[in-house]
């Protein structure tokens, strides 16, 4: 800035990115604030005395947006991705970002832009004040002479800043817009305050509107749904690092897939590859089932052609890639076979013993078992390093979650191709070790288990899931046990029964299973259902069975508050999700977070039970769990040892 030789400034990035904005792992640390700091920068480069270029290329989100809006013209390439994704992670941009955006593409297209926070490409705003011109060949040549040419033209120093926001019918868009987030964003403060700051851009003065920004953004900072949201974009990078498999672990070709079992599973586990461009085939020993597999197949993919999520020659690409066989022979030919069929071992056994002779060497032979031992199934083989558990989760084809789970002789090729192929057809991968129901339904045993003792003392179906919906999860334990079919949850109970005969049931879902009330397949549940509406009904059959338990047990119903509700269910996941993370189950406590978010429900404001108990605080957690155990008599609410040892260290679970 100081030197006379020089006319003008471009600002560059890498080939990769202008820049990607603050580094994620520097929230919430007081560094990430101290000077100088961002809007520092941004005030110096708005102020310098020459003229200064931003040269966008690749990446240019965040903070690295904002720094390019304090310049004074702005030269893109056409794959540029610019964005300002704060939202995301619960907070707004605080470097302007707020302020100079509308002054450049006005109010309406930066409140979709901020409250969105997906990448857009900038030649959407080509001969805007945003940007000035797209680069056709090397970025930095042409931005270099670009420059040249508004030095020799005496170009002014436009600043975004010193331009008037452009904001037609802003009274109805700012309506509009808070009508929209007070529908889907109540647990999302940053949405609010974005429009209260897109507001003050075109009724304030600009540095009183830019200081109103930044008030809002470090009030943010504060909010637990900040801490909720950055603890989960964290955990979500964090799951694909195993330590014992280094990022250079060699991998088998995975060209060719089959599934065995053509059942909703299986149809759902079909798609995802067949999504991603890999023939599979779908065996099955009854013509039947294939053939309902194969229609079920098309018909979902018609209904994304109908919704316009898919184009027909896309729908006839993946269908010509998909064989369905009776031929067992067929697994000769495959990389990977995934088995999809009924939870049980014995016929899982049958179906390995059988994978085993058939399918060629250095094949992976993969279980979707949901709860059974892993470890069982791979000594069906006699290669058991080639097998490993993918637990889909239903529907197969539309849920992100894959729990890759790691058999005591696995080797670490098989789990590097698996986690390799993961990304490959857009699941989240979280590895899991053996045990009964891995992470997420280990866990999901006593939330819901809680649940039905809640039931037993008094509370209703209803009042259980309509608790904790409002709490933030997506679907109540009834609602989703009635999804799911009411009939699964039975076979492996009554497994349980006989395994583990200590562990106290209420037995009121069984009597539900045994009157045939599977859920919404049967028409009745815990609730009844019009048929081909799944909007679910409270039901006086229920109310009444259960009536009739409590009178058979000697129960005298009380009530329960909708806290007590979530406490109890929340506490159970927060006590078992800790000792799954001191058996070493889960290789951290954001990989439990993560299954609990991408599978489960779990509210994303809350950052999955591991963060949410160190939200609440560990101590204040074994308190009230020592409450609940003192009248239940449940030895279950004895806190984990990792729990006890962390209050003792003053730490969490996360952080």
């Amino acid at each position: 800035m100081a030197d006379p030789a020089i006319a003008a400034i471009v600002l560059t990035g890498s080939g990769r990115a202008f820049s990607g904005g603050a580094d994620i792992r520097e929230m919430g640390k007081t560094d990430a604030i101290a000077e100088p700091n961002l809007p520092t920068l941004i005030r110096s480069l708005e102020s310098c005395p020459k003229l200064v270029v931003a040269a966008i290329g690749g990446i240019c989100m965040g903070g690295g947006f904002e720094l390019a809006l304090g310049a004074n013209y702005r030269i893109a390439t056409v794959d540029a991705r610019l964005a300002l994704p704060e939202v995301k992670l619960g907070l707004l941009p605080g470097a302007g970002g707020t302020q100079r955006l509308p002054r450049a593409i006005g109010l309406e297209r930066s409140l979709d832009l901020i409250l969105v926070g997906e990448p857009v490409r900038p030649q959407e705003f080509l001969n805007t004040p945003l940007i000035d011109r797209l680069a056709e060949n090397d970025l930095t040549s042409e931005a270099i002479a670009y420059a040249r040419r508004l030095v020799a033209r005496q170009a002014p120093a436009r600043k975004l800043r010193d331009l008037a926001a452009v904001a037609p019918d802003s009274e109805v868009v700012l309506t509009a817009a808070r009508e929209r987030i007070a529908a889907s964003a109540a647990h999302f403060p940053a949405h609010g305050m974005i429009v209260d700051c897109l507001e003050a851009a075109i009724r304030r003065p600009f540095d009183e509107a830019l200081g109103f920004e930044r008030d809002c953004f470090l009030k943010l900072r504060q909010t637990s749904t900040h801490r909720a949201l950055r603890h989960a974009f964290a955990a979500e990078r964090d799951c694909w690092k195993i330590p014992d498999v280094p990022a250079d672990t060699p991998t088998r070709a995975i060209d060719r897939v089959a599934i065995v079992g053509a059942g909703t599973m299986g149809r759902g586990i079909t798609m995802n590859f067949l999504n991603a461009g890999l023939p599979v085939t779908l065996l099955d020993r009854d013509q039947d089932a294939l053939d309902h597999g194969a229609a079920a197949i098309g018909q979902l993919y018609e209904g994304s052609m109908k919704r316009g999520r898919l184009t027909q020659q896309q729908l006839d690409e993946r269908l010509v890639l998909l064989t369905v066989s009776l031929n067992e022979d067929e697994l000769s030919k495959v990389d990977l076979v995934i088995e999809a069929v009924f939870e049980d071992l014995s016929v899982k056994e049958e179906v390995f013993r059988q994978l085993d002779r058939l399918a060629r060497p250095g094949a992976i032979l993969a279980t979707n078992t949901s709860t059974l031992d892993v470890n069982r199934i791979a000594a069906f083989t006699e290669r058991p390093q080639d097998v490993i558990g993918l637990h889909f989760f239903s529907p197969a084809n539309v849920m992100k979650l894959l729990e890759v789970v790691r058999g005591s002789e696995t080797s670490v090729e098989v789990l590097a191709t698996v986690m390799k192929l993961a990304r490959t057809i857009g699941k989240t991968a979280v590895v899991a070790g053996v045990c009964d129901g891995f992470i997420g339904n280990r866990m999901l045993e006593h939330y819901v288990r809680m649940a039905h003792l809640m039931v037993e003392s008094g509370a209703t179906p209803s009042q259980v899931d309509q608790a904790l919906e409002r709490w933030g999860m997506v679907m109540g334990p009834f609602r989703m046990g009635d999804l799911a079919g009411n009939d699964i949850s039975w076979v492996i109970r009554k497994r349980r029964y006989v395994e583990r005969p200590q562990v106290r049931y209420a037995r009121i879902a069984d009597r539900i299973c045994e009157l045939g009330r599977f859920g919404q397949k049967t028409g009745k549940g815990w609730y009844r259902y019009r048929e081909g509406d799944r909007t679910p009904i409270a039901d006086p059959e229920v109310e009444q069975i259960i009536a009739e338990y409590r009178s058979e047990n000697g129960i005298t119903p009380r009530s329960f508050a909708d806290d007590e509700i979530v406490t109890r269910c929340m506490y159970a996941l927060i006590n078992e999700g800790a000792r799954i993370l001191e058996e070493g189950i889960a290789l951290r406590s954001g990989d439990i977070d993560v299954v609990y978010l991408t599978g489960y429900g779990f509210p994303r404001f809350r950052g999955g039970p591991m963060c949410y108990a160190d939200e609440i605080g560990l101590a204040k957690i074994v308190r009230r769990m020592a409450t609940f155990e003192t009248e239940s008599g449940d030895p279950f609410w004895r806190p984990a040892g990792l729990i006890s040892r962390l209050v003792d260290e003053g730490r969490g679970l996360t952080r």
